[in-house]
């Protein structure tokens, strides 16, 4: 796994041993920055469900003013500390060891522009997300919610705030997006 492009471009980032952690797989995470390329740079980035650090890695190396990398696992935080040194971002990144829910309660110093949501696969994480994003504003106005997803997974149409916008399908990831409302 590498950063694409940008001020890290090429550097190789850490992932976790093991099948608790599915970094997201290259095709469908340049097909992501593809869609969403011209809504980085200069916005802060939430990777929630971190894992490796990857896609907060490549928004910063793409030119996002900040990124905060969120997970509860300790060995995933040590992975995403160790990826954001070697990119030589830690100016940039705040790492959080936290669950997803109690952080998204928490107060924020700014809204977060891009906000990425990749939870375990089977598990109800990534819709009680949405669901908490609903009731919390953190999310800056035209803010994106890019989720990944098993390709069967049934997202919410009507999520209070957001306009569910675009649904691609890579196999078996489907990667959906939100955007917030600017009302």
């Amino acid at each position: 796994m590498r950063v694409i492009t940008g001020s890290a471009k090429g550097t190789r980032l850490q992932t976790l041993d093991g099948l608790e952690t599915r970094p997201t797989a290259e095709k469908v995470k340049e097909a992501i920055f593809s869609s969403i390329q011209f809504d980085i740079e200069g916005r802060y980035v939430l990777d929630l469900f971190a894992g490796s650090g990857q896609m907060g890695i490549e928004a910063l190396s793409r030119g996002a003013a900040g990124a905060t990398f969120v997970d509860s696992s300790r060995d995933a935080v040590k992975i995403i500390t160790a990826n954001v040194k070697k990119c030589k971002m830690e100016d940039r990144a705040e790492i959080l060891t936290s669950d997803y829910r109690a952080f998204l309660l928490s107060s924020h110093p700014h809204p977060y522009g891009v906000v990425f949501l990749d939870p375990p696969y089977g598990t109800a994480q990534l819709k009680r997300a949405l669901k908490t994003l609903e009731s919390v504003d953190i999310v800056a106005k035209c803010g994106i919610i890019v989720c990944e997803s098993e390709k069967d997974e049934v997202l919410p149409d009507d999520l209070k705030g957001y306009a569910k916008t675009k649904e691609y399908f890579y196999g078996r990831p489907k990667v959906t997006l939100y955007v917030k409302n600017a009302d």
